[in-house]
């Protein structure tokens, strides 16, 4: 009886180990058989590359690079050489045609702003800057305070609205670069990425008018139109009306009087006078 049992117990590991190894042959053949995967040459940074920052021959390397290389990878040294960073490169990263500024673009904070947009610098302190906390790719608004043309002391007194919105911050001071732990940094000066347009009602503003930067999140980029306020409003005073409206009303031309039609008297009859054998009439007092 346990004859039998350890029988079946050796005839069974025997059978598995059989199965086992046939079944690790017929795996390592397939794979085997498997079509290779042909590998590419890719540029990866050879460390970290700040925005702006000029790439050099000593700052990319060359790897193999197993599997399907990216549509927008550079595969040349001199087609990356001397151009710069536009975003952060890290270490090991393929080095993307979208990430790198063209070519003669040059290096720096020139080299950032894409084709069309200009950077146009705005003087800031803490109230302006918001503290600090204006950074580079963040989004703000542009609000102005002053008197409006035409009269030194305006009833409405100093009028606020916003000029532009959805501004994106290009760097803030020395900074072209996000800060990494988010906190906040000062700067005196803040380059905003407009259009030619905007970069004119910026210069006006910042020179004419007190500014202010409004931050709002990156995700709201709908623009909304503002009638802005007074010092009127503030104080809840209803405004007179503008002045140019009230000229115009002084000057505009009144209808002339009417005529009142003259009544004319009427005539009186006339009068028959007789002196002895000699008639005359006489009309209105005249005789003839």
């Amino acid at each position: 009886m346990y004859r039998r049992l350890i029988f079946v117990l050796i005839f069974a590991v025997i059978v598995a180990g059989l199965s086992s190894i046939l079944l690790y042959k017929v795996v390592i053949a397939s794979v085997q058989n498997q079509p290779k995967t042909q590998g590419h040459k890719l540029l990866v940074a050879a460390r970290d590359l700040g925005v702006g920052e000029l790439i050099r021959d000593a700052d990319v390397r060359e790897i193999d690079w197993s599997g399907e290389a990216p549509a927008t990878a550079i595969v040349k040294l001199d087609q990356v050489a001397g151009r710069g960073a536009l975003a952060l490169i890290y270490a090991g990263e393929p080095i993307l045609e979208g990430r790198v500024a063209p070519k003669g673009a040059g290096a720096g904070l020139a080299s950032t702003i894409p084709l069309g947009k200009r950077a146009v610098a705005l003087r800031v302190n803490e109230v302006v800057g918001l503290a600090g906390f204006v950074m580079p790719g963040m989004r703000v608004d542009v609000i102005i305070a002053g008197n409006a043309p035409g009269s030194t002391t305006p009833m409405n007194g100093t009028l606020s609205r916003t000029v532009l919105q959805n501004i994106e911050v290009l760097s803030a001071g020395q900074n072209i670069e996000k800060s990494v732990n988010g906190k906040p940094e000062a700067a005196q000066v803040v380059n905003l990425l407009v259009t030619p347009e905007q970069a004119e009602t910026l210069s006006l503003a910042g020179s004419e008018t007190k500014v202010q930067l409004v931050l709002r999140n990156p995700l709201d980029t709908e623009e909304q139109a503002t009638p802005g306020t007074s010092i009127a409003k503030l104080f809840g005073q209803s405004e007179p009306a503008p002045a140019s409206a009230r000229t115009h009303a002084a000057r505009r031309p009144t209808a002339p009087p009417v005529a009142k039609p003259v009544m004319q008297p009427a005539s009186d009859p006339p009068i028959e006078i007789f002196a002895g054998a000699k008639k005359s009439i006489t009309q209105n007092g005249e005789g003839r």
